[in-house]
């Protein structure tokens, strides 16, 4: 080989070599600045992932503290009316204290049905006369809701199941008192009883000759009362539109018992002086006496 063709291979060797070190270097900057790259990349990912996540836990944090308001604006407070009855099925009110429309401090929301005892005892007609008396059964509106049982009582006997389901029974007098019992029923289930005892015609009319006549009686004290009352107020009138003269009315009286109870003491006191004056004169003549012995 001719020294020639030695040093072109060297040559060529030689930038072989250069050309393989720069392209390791340009392989290592790639992946180094593709290494630097990636970390950013990571992080974006991961502020999105942590920004959405807290978006969430706001959102839900705020549905609580909503529910919470909702809730303590909901709360209420409710008062229940006395019923209008003490026993069988009336109606109450339900009042609320808290939360009423235009600041008011009590309103009433509905009206619900109340019970109570079923047991009423003995009840009074509706109406009657002479001849015949109307009965009611105990009931609420709407009347047709219920369901009512009369009965006929008798002493010792089995009751008769009357005919009429009506809340009203009108029954005509008999020669003998009789006894009703009505039993208002709901849903199967007695909620009230009452019972009516029908009297005779002559058993009413000696009821009602030995009632005390006290209406009369009742009309005379009433009117009475108003006389007293009307006259009392005029009399008010009278000394408040004629204050000045009644004021000097009554100064002239006291002025006049003044002066009489002052010539009442001064008369007591010159008898009680009169009466005095006697005792006293044997006394100085006594020491005039004495005065000459001596």
């Amino acid at each position: 080989m001719s020294p020639g063709g030695a040093g072109c291979s060297s040559g060529l060797l030689l930038t072989v070599g250069w050309l393989l070190l720069a392209g390791l270097q340009s392989a290592c900057g790639t992946n180094a600045t593709a290494a630097a790259q990636d970390p950013g990349l990571a992080r974006e990912g991961e502020g999105e992932e942590e920004a959405e996540s807290e978006s969430e836990a706001e959102s839900e944090a705020q549905s609580v503290a909503e529910e919470d308001v909702s809730n303590t604006t909901v709360v209420k407070e409710v008062e229940f009316g006395m019923c209008t009855v003490t026993c069988g099925v009336g109606i109450r009110e339900v009042i609320l204290t808290n939360g009423c429309p235009g600041g008011e401090s009590k309103c009433i929301v509905r009206v619900e049905e109340c019970r109570g005892p079923v047991d009423c005892g003995w009840g009074r007609p509706v109406s009657e006369s002479l001849e015949s008396v109307r009965l009611a059964c105990i009931h609420t509106s709407p009347v047709n809701r219920f369901k009512y049982i009369w009965k006929l009582l008798r002493p010792d006997q089995q009751p008769i199941i009357l005919a009429n389901d009506s809340a009203i029974l009108e029954v005509r007098r008999e020669v003998h008192p009789s006894v009703f019992e009505c039993s208002t029923v709901d849903n199967n289930e007695i909620i009230a009883s009452v019972k009516f005892t029908v009297y005779t015609t002559s058993e009413l009319q000696m009821k009602r000759s030995s009632r005390p006549d006290t209406d009369a009686v009742l009309v005379f004290v009433l009117t009475i009362g108003v006389i007293i009352c009307i006259f009392v107020i005029f009399i008010l009138i009278f000394i408040i539109i004629n204050w000045g003269a009644v004021k000097s009315f009554w100064g002239e009286k006291a002025s006049t018992t003044e002066i009489q109870s002052e010539l009442s003491s001064t008369r007591y006191k010159d008898s009680t002086s009169l009466d005095q004056s006697p005792t006293e004169i044997p006394g100085n003549e006594d020491d005039a006496l004495s005065e000459w012995n001596e």
